[in-house]
């Protein structure tokens, strides 16, 4: 196993955690937009429902805003403790 075949995987872990990260915002976003203009769209229908609504939306917003922070676990699992290298070295090793 050169150095080459590791910085390799270094760089290419690199730019799928960047993908996975810009992903991961672009989906909250789009998330918060469509709880918060569902919600709207529900209050606009029916004023009487706004205190339920809104207690909705932030229960849902919640756990969706979680969403970005776990994929941010998995990033930073894959680009510090990057597995690839082990199985690299493993599978070198077999053979």
């Amino acid at each position: 196993m050169t150095p080459e075949m590791i910085s390799m995987i270094y760089a290419y872990t690199a730019v799928g955690v960047g993908v996975i990260l810009a992903a991961a915002g672009l989906g909250s976003a789009i998330g918060w937009g469509l709880i918060c203009a569902k919600t709207l769209e529900g209050i606009a229908r029916q004023p009487e429902m706004r205190p339920a609504l809104m207690t909705n939306m932030f229960i849902f917003a919640g756990l969706m805003e979680s969403f970005p922070f776990i994929i941010l676990a998995f990033a930073m699992w894959f680009l510090f403790a990057n597995p690839f290298v082990g199985a690299l070295q493993s599978a070198l090793g077999a053979l």
